[in-house]
């Protein structure tokens, strides 16, 4: 699959990038809010993944900037440094946002 060139794009592709396996059982919800860009939110509901555009109120909030996200996403940044170095921040269940990386294919 190829790299996203936004966050749009990113997040358009979401859905099929979520292992209904890994995310079987699971019924959260994630809001990425990315600073210039919008606002997306990932709804898993038992091994279902939807993504709308909202800034819905959600489990785990991540701010981030659009650059930040798709170095992420690309592999080049590493997402733990990337929270240790306030280049993301976390709301709500923080500790979700750990397994995120896990749901992805």
């Amino acid at each position: 699959m190829s790299t996203p060139g936004s966050a749009r794009e990113f997040f358009e592709g979401l859905e099929e990038r979520i292992d209904p396996a890994r995310a079987a059982g699971k019924r959260v919800s994630y809001r990425f809010d990315v600073r210039g860009d919008g606002s997306w939110r990932l709804e898993l509901a038992d091994g279902k993944a939807s993504v709308t555009e909202s800034d819905a109120e959600a489990d785990c909030v991540i701010e981030t900037t659009e650059d930040v996200l798709l170095r992420i996403v690309s592999g080049e940044q590493s997402p733990a440094l990337a929270y240790m170095t306030g280049k993301i921040k976390v709301a709500g269940q923080t500790d979700l946002a750990l397994g995120l990386r896990d749901l992805l294919t």
